[in-house]
């Protein structure tokens, strides 16, 4: 056999042989839950690699910081995140020739619209957690930028986050800034009718916002809302609580097809959250979360919408291959034969994703006094439980971010 043949076998099966995206962050994941302080350490050489999968290492870096308490670092993850995610944005010719040859994986991880707008929603609740407001608001203004552009763009209304337009409306309305937070309350109802919450929310901050016709307008709408006195005490100041339950769904390869990626539900038996906050004499509240927002479902929707795309990349590479099978024939039968195998067992679908994210994001809110406060935490259907102490300014909100994975 000649040298260059020996060669060339090798790196097929070199190729063929490569740890996929989910074998590599396996262990970092599966320690997220109870020592994410390792899985941020396994995940940071992989997020600190130059590389086209860069990125997804660094999204799952800056969210293992995240679970580990490490809020200021996860945020400059968030940050280094975002510009990958900016700089990537684009296909290279060599990169997609490559991906014909091979598979999918040879093309930069650019992320889903809907991850894109997450990395600023995510780092907003960083910047909560540190009591940095103004810094939340920054990231409040980037989701509004990516969320219009989406939209100019014609992209899918799926794409449309109501999580990321929910809490920028509730970091307008802790930064007094009313009518800013009406405005984005009313896009979260646009895209989440169901959500229970939303219909208070649309009365209270209409008539904080001093608009009397949208607070008719809403009463009408909702005639079971009652307007409460405190919503009028602008001294009055609140505890919200953003809970991140499970993991989202997982990509595997398709059975019968392993060209093409599917999402598979991971198993969560976790359904919310409930919340009691006392103050140095009793309980004053016991709340419980709502789901606003599936990361779970979103993903699905965007893999689904993507499918035509993958199928005609799929398709122009089985063609590809045969050209270049055919080609090394010409000049090695056996070679041929064997690039012609190897180029398509390497076809393998594409499981890159941001696989940290939680299943879907819940809220609880609720209404206090100024003062200081302890707060429990537990989880319908787990022995999972947290304990904080919050201080409460007037007018002012306290954000509590839990996230529980079991």
């Amino acid at each position: 056999m000649s040298a260059l043949r020996a060669c060339s076998i090798l790196a097929l099966m070199v190729l063929t042989g490569c740890a996929s995206y989910q074998t590599k962050v396996g262990e970092a994941r599966r320690s997220l839950s109870s020592n994410p302080g390792q899985s941020a350490a396994l995940l940071e050489p992989l997020a600190k690699e130059e590389g086209r999968d860069q990125l997804v290492y660094m999204l799952d870096y800056a969210t293992a910081l995240q679970a580990a308490g490490r809020n200021q670092d996860s945020a400059k993850a968030f940050i280094a995140a975002e510009r990958l995610a900016d700089s990537k944005d684009y296909h290279s010719i060599s990169q997609v020739a490559g991906s014909l040859v091979l598979n999918e994986e040879m093309i930069q991880y650019k992320g889903d619209d809907f991850e894109k707008v997450l990395i600023n929603g995510m780092n907003a609740l960083n910047y909560l957690e540190m009591g940095e407001l103004d810094d939340a608001l920054v990231e409040v203004r980037r989701v509004n930028e990516k969320l219009y552009k989406l939209k100019s763009d014609g992209k899918q209304e799926f794409n449309q986050s109501p999580f990321a337009y929910y809490l920028g409306a509730m970091i307008w309305e802790a930064d007094r800034k009313f009518d800013d937070a009406y405005i984005a309350y009313k896009n979260a109802y646009d895209l989440a009718p169901n959500y229970v919450p939303l219909r208070e929310d649309l009365v209270r901050s209409a008539i904080r916002a001093d608009r009397p016709e949208e607070v008719a307008r809403w009463k009408k709408a909702f005639p079971e809302v009652v307007i409460k006195p405190e919503w009028k005490e602008r001294g009055r100041g609140e505890i919200v609580l953003v809970f991140m339950n499970g993991w989202g769904p997982r990509k595997q390869p398709r059975p019968g097809n392993p060209r093409f990626p599917m999402l598979v539900p991971v198993s969560n038996h976790v359904l919310f959250a409930s919340m009691d906050v006392s103050d140095e004499k009793k309980k004053v509240a016991s709340v419980t979360t709502s789901r606003l927002y599936s990361i779970q479902d979103i993903a699905i929707k965007a893999l689904d919408a993507d499918f035509g795309r993958l199928m005609g990349s799929r398709v122009a590479g089985i063609a590809t291959k045969a050209v270049v099978a055919d080609q090394i024939r010409q000049k090695d039968q056996l070679l041929g034969a064997v690039a012609w195998i190897a180029m398509n067992v390497s076809d393998r679908a594409d499981l890159r994703q941001w696989s940290t994210l939680p299943e879907s994001f819940q809220v609880a809110r609720a209404s206090v006094p100024p003062g200081k406060y302890s707060i429990s935490l537990s989880a319908a259907g787990s022995a999972l439980t947290k304990k904080i102490d919050v201080d409460v300014k007037p007018g002012r909100k306290s954000f509590v971010v839990w996230r529980v994975i079991e």
